[in-house]
């Protein structure tokens, strides 16, 4: 696969079937649906092959495309979050007494990173009321309990050091990450959600990979929730070429030399000429929208509403709603 940079799984798939026209990716099983307005893409990496192909560890990749009016409709958001909650249930499995570690990753100093503490922030929180109160609070509620832990810049210790020592000491029966991701289309920015099953790695989205957070490095089972929240500028401009191409190629007159040549053109070869033009003078450069606090305010809630429907199953979105808020 060529190195175009991507957290998502779906955009993996894609890559690998524009450079193989479109054919059936060996060692991967995708299924897809539509619920809510909600488009659904399953990807299951079951295979070593299917890990070359995709260029992603093996496992379960669930992707949530949200309508255009998630950010303005609570409705549809609400209805998002149901589904997310759905997607999310079908990958837990827990009975009511098992403890959920929940981590919000990412830099509450920077909007497009904070969706991670956003989420923490709107949680339920129980674990400490089934200890102290235990009296006072229905018996089917899980105990879940959450952790911000910052980044390695604000704290001077790996994300992964910290969560591995909470782990250790409180030990969850299970870990939900939820962190910023990077993608390679500018159209699923803050418009997408991935869950997935195979842990995750901070700061890859934007080439400063840390510490896994996974089942191979805590030995429980790690889900990891994403949102990309930026896309790099040689990408973006990748992308501007592009369009700028195939209207040019619409315009022009069909078995002319200039028509010829823009058919020609190598889209390849042009992401590696980008990157190599654009990484001098403007650096690994990223972009995020100029309403990114209204975005990661909205997709932060829905992320919220949904783990706490996927943790606490007893409970109605409205139940959820009242003790938050």
């Amino acid at each position: 696969m060529v190195n175009v940079r991507t957290d998502l799984a779906i955009e993996a798939k894609e890559i690998y079937q524009e450079q193989n026209q479109g054919e059936k990716i060996p060692g991967v099983k995708i299924k897809e649906d539509f619920e809510s307005g909600v488009h659904v893409t399953d990807v299951m990496i079951i295979d070593e092959i299917g890990e070359r192909n995709m260029g992603k560890p093996m496992g379960r990749y669930v992707t949530l495309e949200m309508p255009e009016s998630v950010n303005f409709d609570r409705n549809v958001a609400d209805d998002v979050s149901r589904v997310f909650a759905k997607t999310l249930s079908s990958m837990i499995s827990l009975d009511k007494s098992m403890t959920a570690l929940v981590v919000g990753l990412g830099n509450w100093n920077i909007t497009p990173d904070a969706l991670g503490p956003k989420v923490i922030s709107r949680l339920m929180i129980t674990r400490h009321l089934k200890e102290l109160v235990p009296d006072s609070i229905d018996e089917n509620v899980r105990p879940v309990c959450a952790l911000a832990p910052g980044v390695l810049g604000l704290t001077g210790i790996e994300t992964g050091e910290i969560i591995k020592a909470v782990a250790d000491d409180i030990k969850p029966n299970l870990i939900i990450c939820i962190d910023a991701l990077a993608a390679r289309r500018t159209d699923r920015m803050n418009k997408t959600i991935q869950i997935g099953n195979t842990g995750i790695s901070p700061g890859s989205g934007i080439g400063n990979k840390r510490m896994e957070i996974s089942e191979k490095t805590l030995g429980i089972p790690v889900l990891a929730i994403g949102v990309p929240t930026v896309v790099h500028a040689a990408t973006l401009a990748n992308d501007t070429i592009d369009l700028a191409i195939d209207t040019f190629i619409k315009e022009a007159t069909k078995g002319s030399d200039f028509y010829n040549m823009l058919n020609s053109l190598d889209k390849d070869e042009k992401q590696r000429l980008l990157n190599e033009v654009l990484y001098p003078q403007i650096g690994d450069m990223v972009v995020t929208p100029k309403d990114i606090d209204l975005v990661i305010d909205v997709i932060s809630k829905i992320i919220a509403n949904g783990i706490n429907i996927a943790l606490q199953p007893a409970l109605t979105l409205e139940d959820i709603n009242k003790y938050i808020n």
